[in-house]
């Protein structure tokens, strides 16, 4: 009776009264949020309180989340258009514009120090991710850095607006100094689709000396070309900087890159490899591998490009007995939704199962995936289903993720979305 009498005397959150803007969102959502996700998917909304003064809510305004009880939960970045409603920004509910880019600017500072430790800048490398959005408190925004260039993404209604620009390029210039020599935002096209955002200037947000959108960055010793008007992602992947090392410390003899993109896995083979065969699917990015490959003319192995379908060049070279030493598997992300999934695993398997009978005893695979929908262990169960129907003994070396400056938090799995198995074939 208690029980049920504190319920009744809970604050309830109704249209009308000065709380909005809020949004009451389901038991199942409460109790993720309360167990550190920070999303509120649109599914899992009841009802939108508008302002006092408004008939809706405005996209990209902060607002109080509160549990079916009325019970505030904290503040969130609203989308009107995106699948993730809410992105989580503060456990205090009703804070205020200002207070959110007083936050943004501490945890920029917190973000840049912990790269400043964990992936310090050096003339091996001198390129990293700065910020990782949620991964570090600061959902919707993503930093890189190439060199001298700063990327920006900024991926939510409520981070693409004039005032976090202006806290992101003054907190960069401040903590870099004159390492820096241009700022620049770059779209994801399908993000921007979503959150039906506009495009950003093609203009840097910052410059020290004119427009500068092209540099050469370097990971590993090895030498790249950037170009912030072109490629995927914010350019790069930067993601995979640890696994390219690890992939070359153990690849040796002929070699096979699978969707190679700029050639990022293939030259990093090449240091040990005697030939390297690196596949894309796309002329342009081949265009900027080869590019890449003269950077690096000390290189040990010959590097040839082929421009071809992964799967349909795995089942011509498999039909002809073609055998290789080395092979990296690293395409794109097959599942790009749930619903995606199963498909994507019957992908992944084709793909591994192929390349696992292409190997030549004491072979190695360096197999990976960017989908965050499927996890680490679905995706080795993947591997093993394909080492089994191979009848290959597979032994695996390395268990792999993301370099430290994309870490993961154990209460996002979306954190922890890049998988990357290294593996000695029998």
């Amino acid at each position: 009776m208690m029980a049920k009498e504190r319920v009744e005397r809970a604050p309830k959150v109704l249209p009308g009264q000065p709380n909005g803007p809020a949004v009451v969102i389901t038991r199942r959502a409460a109790d993720r949020l309360c167990g550190g996700h920070l999303w509120v998917y649109r599914s899992d909304t009841e009802s939108l309180i508008p302002r006092e003064d408004e008939t809706d809510l405005t996209a990209g305004a902060l607002v109080t989340v509160v549990d079916g009880r009325g019970i505030p939960l904290g503040t969130g970045l609203y989308s009107d258009s995106s699948q993730i409603a809410v992105r989580m920004v503060s456990g205090e509910p009703g804070i205020a514009r200002e207070t959110y880019l007083d936050d943004v600017r501490h945890r920029l500072i917190e973000a840049f120090s912990l790269r400043d430790n964990l992936a310090p800048l050096s003339s091996e490398d001198d390129s990293c991710r700065l910020v990782f959005a949620e991964a570090d408190a600061l959902p919707g925004i993503v930093v890189d850095r190439y060199g001298e260039l700063v990327i920006l993404q900024l991926l939510a209604q409520g981070t693409a607006q004039p005032d976090l620009r202006e806290v992101l390029v003054t907190a960069i210039r401040q903590h870099f100094g004159s390492s820096v020599a241009a700022i620049v935002e770059r779209p994801d096209p399908r993000i921007r689709e979503l959150e039906q955002l506009a495009a950003p200037s093609t203009e840097p947000l910052w410059a020290s000396d004119g427009v500068k959108l092209t540099t050469v960055f370097t990971i590993n010793g090895l030498r790249f070309h950037y170009d912030a008007s072109a490629g995927q992602k914010t350019g790069a992947f930067l993601d995979q900087r640890l696994n390219y090392a690890a992939a070359a410390r153990h690849a040796h003899g002929k070699a096979l890159d699978i969707c190679t993109y700029q050639g990022g896995f293939a030259l990093h083979l090449a240091q040990r490899c005697d030939h390297v065969t690196g596949v894309d699917v796309s002329r342009a990015a081949l265009e900027v591998a080869d590019r890449n490959l003269l950077l690096n003319p000390s290189l040990k192995a010959d590097v040839d490009w082929i421009e071809a379908d992964a799967f349909d060049l795995l089942r011509d070279y498999d039909a002809s007995n073609q055998r290789f030493d080395t092979i990296v598997l690293d395409p794109p992300a097959f599942a790009k939704s749930k619903r995606a999934l199963e498909g994507a695993l019957r992908g992944y398997k084709e793909m591994n199962l192929r390349a696992l009978k292409m190997l030549q005893p004491g072979g190695m695979l360096i197999t990976c995936s960017c989908s965050h929908h499927m996890g680490r262990e679905e995706f080795v169960s993947v591997v093993a289903a394909a080492a089994s129907d191979s009848r290959r003994r597979v032994q695996v070396l390395e268990t792999r993720g993301a370099a430290p400056d994309h870490p993961e938090v154990l209460t996002l799995p979306e954190t922890a979305y890049l998988k990357c198995l290294i593996c000695r074939v029998s």
